[in-house]
């Protein structure tokens, strides 16, 4: 979940890769998957659908135990918002949920009002928190 993600888990991130325009989303799901590499576009084993991922430095160390690496995923669940606007999410958000425009790489990404299904009153940035 966002919540539980760390600022150190994601600190050796380089970029984040887009599969779809997240200017129409109002939020996406984000995880921390253990992964066998750095880079490129990692196997999808969810419901629903994969909408990006993280890319690490060539300098991120894998874990001593399993050699994988912690990158994060992005996806979306068939029952989510933007397939399903008067379903379970017609307001509100799951708990993992971001706006994707407060992601950039190394930060975690915030809740907002179009996030939590109200209307955007102005443009999202990574600094301004939904209130509450």
């Amino acid at each position: 979940m966002s919540a539980l993600i760390d600022g150190d888990e994601i600190s050796e991130e380089a970029e984040l890769v887009w599969l779809e325009d997240i200017s129409i989303l109002d939020y996406v799901r984000q995880s921390l998957d253990r992964l066998p590499n750095r880079r490129g576009r990692p196997a999808y084993h969810r419901d629903g659908r994969m909408v990006g991922y993280a890319v690490l430095h060539a300098r991120a160390r894998p874990s001593r135990t399993s050699g994988t690496f912690r990158r994060r995923v992005f996806w979306l669940l068939p029952h989510d918002r933007d397939t399903a606007p008067q379903g379970l999410y017609a307001t509100g958000a799951p708990a993992e949920a971001v706006d994707p425009a407060t992601l950039t790489p190394r930060t975690k990404g915030q809740k907002t009002e179009r996030s939590e299904g109200g209307p955007l009153t102005t443009p999202p940035h990574p600094a301004t928190p939904v209130p509450g």
